[in-house]
């Protein structure tokens, strides 16, 4: 039976995957929804792929349920609407692009016009005559996105799909993915590019050790660690530093490139700039420190501790 709530797409609920004593994901709860760019965070062997390979029924789940545009993940149902791109392309080395892209639309049962539309889509018409085994890595993730394109699909599942890409094709990936957004598709992102991730994602996951450890927008994940503070640029950075700290709503201060960075709700700004002015020191600049997704991810992936008993990090599964 589908999934009764219209507007999910992927639901997850206690997915978990185990390769014997080891734990590839725990627990994990997720929700996505109709016409959403959702980022899937964490370092590498966190269990990212190890998820979006059950949502396609590469690997099946050890316990727990996961359905995917209303039907149990990994059944043909399921797949129908579904386009994805998961870990390395693997395509037939010897044939070109385009063949490649004619085989796929064959079994798919997609029409021939979508070949050359999806050629288009991910700039590759000009090279698509040449071998798979001869294009770049950045090539090839072309293409590989090009394949999850044919189906025309309702949901994208994409793992590191701007790996390999020089600026101008991360740029293309961005606009084609906003391109899917616009047309109330939905994308699972997976990407180590973090700064694109912020401007492209509507809601980001955080996984680490195989257990979600945070679910929102950046706006969300920011409020979650506490707000960036204030950047002050003075004369003496060491002694402002020494100050600062002694102020009771200071966290830390530290110096960074001659610039005093304090961890400090950006409300108590003016107390900062006032104790530094009354002690001697020449304020130039005082600005408001905005926290980065960086900032949040590295947080999130080296500071927190899972309760409970932790998962062994299982790479390259």
């Amino acid at each position: 039976m589908p999934d009764s709530g219209d507007d999910i797409v992927i639901r997850t609920s206690g997915l978990t995957k185990r390769y014997g004593p080891e734990t590839g994901v725990f627990d994990l709860d997720l929700l996505i929804r109709r016409g959403e760019v959702y980022g899937f965070l964490g370092p590498n062997g966190a269990g990212k792929s190890t998820t979006m390979r059950m949502l396609v029924g590469l690997i099946r789940p050890t316990s727990g349920t996961a359905t995917v545009l209303g039907y149990p993940a990994g059944t043909r149902r399921s797949l129908r609407g579904v386009g994805a791109l998961i870990e390395s392309p693997a395509l037939y080395p010897h044939l070109s692009g385009r063949d490649n892209l004619r085989i796929l639309a064959g079994y798919a049962s997609v029409a021939a016009a979508r070949v050359e539309k999806a050629l288009e889509e991910v700039g590759m018409t000009a090279k698509a005559d040449v071998a798979f085994r001869a294009y770049s890595l950045g090539m090839k993730q072309r293409i590989a996105v090009g394949a999850a394109l044919l189906k025309d699909p309702a949901l994208f599942i994409l793992d590191e799909p701007t790996n390999g890409l020089d600026p101008e094709g991360v740029a293309s990936m961005r606009d084609l993915i906003n391109g899917l957004r616009r047309s109330n598709r939905t994308v699972l992102l997976s990407s180590h590019q973090l700064t694109e991730v912020e401007h492209l994602c509507d809601r980001v996951g955080v996984i680490r050790r195989g257990r979600l450890v945070a679910d929102g927008t950046v706006a969300e994940l920011r409020r979650g660690i506490g707000e960036g503070g204030v950047s002050v640029t003075v004369d003496s950075p060491e002694r402002a530093a020494a100050l600062v700290r002694e102020l009771p709503a200071v966290r830390s201060a530290t110096v960074i490139d001659g610039e005093l960075r304090v961890a400090v709700d950006p409300s108590e700004a003016a107390a900062v700039n006032r104790l530094l002015v009354v002690n001697g020191l020449e304020v130039s600049e005082l600005r408001r420190q905005v926290l980065s997704l960086e900032d949040v991810f590295f947080d999130l992936v080296e500071d927190q501790r899972p309760t409970g008993p932790e998962p062994v990090e299982v790479v390259n599964r």
